[in-house]
């Protein structure tokens, strides 16, 4: 099981650049792997940590696809570091506010959850 968060401001959205386990390089969310005895929304709160130096606060579940939790969340406080000496952090290059109107850095997983995120906010 998996979770990740959307933190949007100003049109940028906070995401990371990582390696994949197939190889490649990609924009993604903040986000990863539930550890034992830890929430979605725990493990949310801790990779967007751990992967962008933000502290953040979950607003609500944008959606869930039988493996993978995303939430919509909000920065409470930190800075935009990425801290390359955590094991947790091997793979992840960099992490970025990016416009979300910068539709190069967004791939067939992102870009529809980036899609649900932009039509829950015009819901709201």
């Amino acid at each position: 099981m998996l979770a990740q968060v959307i933190v949007v401001k100003n049109d940028h959205v906070l995401m990371v650049k990582q390696h994949t386990k197939r190889g490649t390089v990609i924009w993604n969310f903040p986000g990863g792997g539930i550890e034992e005895n830890e929430t979605p929304e725990e493990a949310a709160i801790r990779e967007a940590k751990e992967e962008t130096g933000y502290d953040v606060s979950l607003k609500e579940l944008l959606y869930f696809s039988g493996k993978k939790y995303t939430y919509i969340g909000e920065i409470t406080g930190g800075e935009l570091f990425v801290n390359h000496d955590l094991v947790e952090n091997e793979d992840v290059l960099e992490a970025k506010w990016i416009s979300i109107h910068d539709a190069e850095k967004f791939d067939d997983i992102t870009k529809p959850m980036m899609e649900r995120f932009l039509l829950q906010q015009k819901k709201s």
